[in-house]
């Protein structure tokens, strides 16, 4: 699948919705519009093969083998740019993630010949550009970027977010559909609390981004299921979660 760019747009009004709302779905029309300038999307073919090439989520509390994924860390500031850091486990407390949290969790590395397409550093040079416009103080990001491919069998459904309705304990998350086969449903809802929800829409196109400030809303996805039973289903997704870098080093400074 080869994705061109529409031409860049003269402003971006994602970030007064964000702003707004603290949530916003852009489909691929839009994203391509407000991704204009930053990527070619040339190499979309090889950057979406990567998620053949995943590892299995063992760290299933629920006991699920429906989950494959890949894990990076990475800094990001003005002043240097992108910068891949050395491999670290993923670490959400339990408050945050009440299925799998309070522990260390290691993941197979994200490939450095996925991390340097330009798919992936165009939808990370986006996330960047739009989150540091809303919160222009911050001076650096600490970002982890993750492979998701949800599994679905027949009365196997898959669980993009096993925890239930939750936050990710971070700043903001972009969450990019990278490709859904022979999948229904896979919605995603935002909420005001644990109950009180503010709206839904459902990944369906390359592309299509859905853009959460994680310290306003909760979000959550509906479980997936095989459209044909007889053959493979799943969901493949890129999320990138920003977190104020001088936050992290105030927690481990004590």
């Amino acid at each position: 699948m080869n994705i061109q760019p529409l031409a860049a747009a003269t402003a971006d009004p994602t970030h007064a919705e964000l702003a707004a709302r603290g949530f916003c779905f852009l489909p691929r029309e839009r994203s391509l519009q407000a991704l204009g300038g930053l990527a070619s999307f040339a190499d979309w073919p090889e950057f979406a093969a990567s998620w053949n090439d995943l590892g299995l989520d063992t760290h299933m509390a629920d006991g699920g083998h429906y989950r494959r994924r890949r894990h990076a860390v990475f800094s990001a500031s003005s002043e240097r740019g992108i910068e891949r850091l050395p491999d670290a486990p993923h670490y959400q407390a339990l408050h945050y993630n009440r299925l799998n949290g309070g522990i260390e969790r290691w993941f197979l590395p994200v490939l450095e010949s996925t991390a340097s397409t330009s798919s992936f550093l165009g939808l990370f040079a986006y996330a960047q550009r739009l989150f540091s416009a809303l919160a222009p103080e911050v001076q650096r990001w600490q970002v982890e970027a993750h492979q998701f491919r949800i599994e679905a069998q027949p009365g196997q459904p898959g669980l993009p977010t096993p925890e239930g309705v939750h936050r990710d304990g971070v700043d903001y998350v972009l969450v990019a559909l990278v490709q859904r086969h022979n999948i229904r449903s896979g919605t995603t809802t935002i909420h005001a609390g644990a109950a009180e929800q503010l709206g839904e829409f459902t990944l369906t196109e390359a592309l299509d981004l859905a853009l959460v400030d994680d310290q306003r809303v909760c979000h959550g996805v509906t479980a997936v299921e095989p459209v044909d039973p007889t053959r493979p289903a799943w969901r493949d997704v890129l999320v990138l979660t920003f977190r104020r870098a001088e936050q992290i080093m105030a927690v481990e400074l004590g």
